[in-house]
């Protein structure tokens, strides 16, 4: 399982998938059902995730209506801000 932060048009959120990268196109696909057909993502260690999020991830994980594809950990931009700092975000992963 991996993490993303992403920057939106609604702005950040945080996701999870199992693919190798944000920009599968299962993910795309998922995004852009969703509203988000463009962003700025940036992967974020799954551990520290975890950690901060603790079970409310564990909840995410194990949820039988979710997808592997994408599974969407936080949508409050605020909350997602003060959870992740700046300096824990991978390289940008701009998709257009």
């Amino acid at each position: 399982m991996k993490s993303y932060f992403l920057w939106t048009a609604s702005g950040p959120q945080l996701i999870l998938t199992s693919r190798d990268y944000v920009a599968h196109p299962d993910c795309l696909e998922k995004l852009k059902n969703m509203g988000i057909p463009k962003f700025i993502a940036h992967e974020v260690p799954i551990d520290l995730v975890k950690k901060r999020y603790g079970g409310h991830y564990e909840k995410i994980i194990g949820d039988p209506n979710g997808t592997d594809e994408l599974r969407i950990l936080d949508t409050q931009g605020k909350r997602v801000l003060n959870n992740i700092s700046f300096k824990e975000l991978g390289p940008a992963i701009p998709y257009e």
